[in-house]
C-alpha cells in the first residue's frame, strides 16, 4: 500500500485466471474487486472482520467493470481501490485496475465498480445497519472529499 488517494492492492495474472485465447477470463476483475476490499480490511480495519464474525455482514449489490486493454498470464497489475460514496447503510467503492510495465510505465486496463450494504442480524433476519464507524475512519483517506461532504454527518 503507498499513501496515495487509494489502496492499493497488487497481483500478479496466473495462467487459471485466462482463456483459451490467453487473455484473463472477464470474472476475475470481479474477484481482485472482492479480494482487494477484503485486504483493505484485514490490514487498515481488522476490527470490522471481527464484527463480520459476529453478525455484520457486507452485502454486495452491484458490481460492474468496464475493459479497455486485454491483460495476459503473468502481467503484474495495481488494483486501486477508492470510496466514491458513504451513506447511513451503503458503500461505494471504484476500483481501476492498472498494468505495472517493467520499465515503470502504468496502463489504465479496467475500471470497476462495487455498491456494498451493511446489513446485521441472523441469517434468514438481516436488517440494514448503518456503516461501522472503525470502517469509516479506516476509508477517510481514500474519499474523494472530506466524509461530512459524502453523505455522512459531520
Amino acid at each position: 500500500m503507498t499513501m496515495n488517494d487509494y489502496f492499493e492492492y497488487r497481483h500478479t495474472v496466473g495462467f487459471e485466471e485466462t482463456n483459451l485465447v490467453g487473455n484473463v477470463y472477464y470474472v476475475n476483475y470481479l474477484s481482485w474487486q472482492g479480494r482487494c476490499r477484503e485486504m483493505f480490511l484485514k490490514r487498515l480495519a481488522p476490527s470490522v472482520l471481527d464484527d463480520l464474525q459476529a453478525d455484520l455482514k457486507l452485502f454486495t449489490l452491484k458490481v460492474d467493470c468496464e475493459f479497455f486493454a486485454e491483460i495476459t498470464a503473468f502481467d503484474e497489475l495495481s488494483i486501486r481501490m477508492r470510496l466514491v460514496e458513504l451513506a447511513q447503510t451503503q458503500l461505494e467503492f471504484s476500483f481501476d485496475y492498472v498494468r505495472l510495465d517493467p520499465d515503470g510505465g502504468e496502463a489504465l486496463v479496467a475500471r470497476g465498480r462495487q455498491r456494498v450494504a451493511c446489513m446485521r442480524g441472523p441469517n434468514g433476519a438481516t436488517a440494514p445497519s448503518r456503516v461501522p464507524e472503525s470502517l469509516t475512519r479506516a476509508l477517510a483517506p481514500f474519499a474523494p472529499a472530506p466524509l461530512a461532504e459524502i453523505g455522512r454527518p459531520a
